[in-house]
């Protein structure tokens, strides 16, 4: 009888122990990728204004040339007081100034180099441009960021270099060189917020980082803590994951290709424009290819509305003069902004789990949802529906994966008397920061049909059997023709039957060989980064190895923009 009773006993105590163990591990968070207070304090700000003002704004170009005799550069005009309100009136709380640019200018009486602000006409060779960006930043109550280009072409680190030297016997005393510029950059002028390693760099500067950079976010480098979002159009790809693995960050080139809300390491993401299109450096001529606001607010939805951070360029003409036009445009931009999202209709804030439902006090029309997550705990939202009741049901709104720090959703105006919010996947407790209902008049570009990226593959070789010797040929491809914005491009071999796969492969900006991590490979496909700036004079060569076995027939070589 007793051996009876505890034979019924055993399954209900197992089904009492199994349930003791799910309630234990739900109580376990799962590990996620978190902010630092730096990168929080960044991501924050939402806008960005980046500055290029350089000897490209003398000769008209995007790359100094070394045509301009310093004796005439008298930017008289200039007020950084101008550059910062110019910031403000779109949103911008912060200024990432361009110190260095590619041809290795510097706007700071430097002791590195003669090429610098102490032989220009401009206050007889007494100003110091980067002093003055930094007092008109702490008298507006702007954050500074600093761009200093690794390279040099004086030290033939030329572009795509990283700053390595095409002739290594002169590595380490350009190393010496750009140690000291960055530490006096990061020294002298407050605290920096914003490091900008364009490309990446190769020099070992972790240690000036750690010693005079702690308030700072790094792009890219070995030591990046935010991302480039991969194209310079200014929008984030959908979804834009703050996370990724800390593998791929450590390569100093990821982009938001890399993005993985599993990832252990935390690195938002950074969309860069120039209001030009494409032209980072004033002349009279790139004026007429300003940006309309339509442009500009279509890019505002696709960076800060996808959660990353805008980084919006402005550039100065040869007085030093931010033009009117342009601070007119950037006053339009950030009107606009205000006026569609600075008074929601309804706002519901800190929230907890998968399911909030708002009921609003009368009937609404909307046609916008702002959602916000509190991502210093991790992205934890990876999909989500919106739904509002109208006409005695539940209507879908929008629906997504990715919310981070802001997703702004859009849809048809719909007249509803209660809003859902539906988290149908997730990790951890969901924390939603808010959810803030719209009804926006005037939007025309939103439902316009969209500009397509260039996404579709294009044909560039063909290869016949007779090419391969001992089982491998090699092949340089002009890229020139097929890159026309500096983006991520992605080449594939279509075998067709054939046993082959990509063995090698280098990339080589205007004669000098560009660094390996610029590139991704696998078995069939190269992914390009290219950051540079493309110009008339910009040559682009992709030289491949290709290796195979039982070659029977052509194969196909393909090329395209990544979506």
């Amino acid at each position: 009888m007793k051996h009876s009773i505890m034979q019924r006993c055993i399954p209900f105590l197992l089904l009492v122990f199994l349930q003791a163990c799910s309630t234990k591990q739900a109580g376990q968070e799962t590990h996620l990728a978190k902010p630092s207070p730096q990168q929080y304090a960044w991501h924050e700000q939402e806008r960005i204004m980046f500055i290029h003002f350089g000897m490209a704004t003398w000769q008209g170009r995007e790359y100094d040339n070394f045509s301009t005799d310093l004796s005439r550069i008298n930017p008289y005009k200039i007020n950084t007081d101008e550059w910062c309100k110019t910031a403000q009136s779109f949103g911008a709380k912060q200024i990432v100034f361009v110190a260095k640019h590619v041809g290795g200018f510097c706007w700071w009486p430097t002791e590195t180099t003669d090429y610098s602000v102490k032989h220009v006409a401009w206050k007889e060779g007494k100003g110091d441009l980067m002093a003055e960006v930094s007092a008109s930043c702490k008298k507006y109550g702007l954050q500074l960021g600093v761009y200093l280009y690794p390279g040099d072409d004086k030290w033939g680190a030329g572009l795509g270099s990283g700053g390595r030297t095409e002739d290594p016997s002169r590595q380490e005393a350009y190393n010496k060189i750009y140690r000291q510029q960055l530490t006096e950059l990061l020294t002298n002028y407050g605290t920096i917020t914003e490091v900008w390693f364009d490309g990446t760099c190769v020099i070992d500067v972790k240690d000036i980082l750690e010693a005079h950079a702690k308030e700072a976010v790094i792009f890219q480098s070995p030591q990046a803590s935010i991302r480039w979002v991969g194209n310079e159009d200014g929008y984030a790809p959908y979804p834009a994951w703050n996370s990724l693995s800390s593998a791929d960050l450590a390569t100093g080139v990821s982009t938001s290709v890399q993005g993985d809300p599993d990832g252990d390491a935390w690195a938002p993401l950074e969309c860069d424009v120039p209001l030009y299109n494409h032209n980072w450096f004033w002349s009279p001529a790139n004026e007429q290819k300003r940006r309309s606001l339509a442009e500009l607010m279509k890019i505002y939805y696709k960076s800060a509305g996808r959660g990353a951070v805008l980084l919006l360029n402005a550039t100065p003409d040869t007085l030093g003069v931010i033009p009117a036009g342009d601070v007119a445009r950037y006053t339009e931009f950030g009107n606009e902004i205000n006026r569609r999202f600075s008074a929601p209709l309804y706002v519901i804030a800190d929230k907890k789990g998968k399911e909030v439902i708002m009921e609003l006090d009368a009937p609404a029309t909307i046609n916008h949802v702002v959602l916000m997550e509190d991502y210093r705990q991790g992205e934890r939202i990876r999909a989500y529906n919106l739904e509002g009741w109208s006409d005695s049901e539940w209507k879908l709104l929008a629906s997504g994966s990715s919310v981070g720090r802001k997703k702004i959703d859009f849809f048809k105006d719909v007249t509803i008397s209660k809003i859902r919010l539906s988290i149908t996947k997730s990790v951890n407790e969901p924390l939603i920061r808010s959810i803030q209902l719209y009804h926006i008049t005037d939007a025309p570009e939103l439902f316009t049909e969209e500009e397509k990226p260039l996404s579709n593959w294009r044909h560039l070789n063909t290869w016949m059997p007779d090419m391969f010797v001992n089982g491998s040929f090699d092949i340089n491809i002009n890229l020139t023709p097929y890159i026309p914005v500096p983006g991520q491009y992605e080449l594939r071999l279509q075998p067709q039957g054939n046993a082959v796969r990509i063995a090698g492969a280098e990339l080589w900006y205007d004669g000098q060989k560009a660094l390996s991590e610029f590139l991704m490979l696998s078995d069939t496909t190269v992914s390009v980064n290219r950051t540079a700036q493309i110009t008339n004079e910009t040559s682009i060569l992709l030289k491949l190895t290709i290796t195979g076995t039982e070659i029977k027939g052509p194969g196909y070589i393909s090329f395209r923009k990544k979506p």
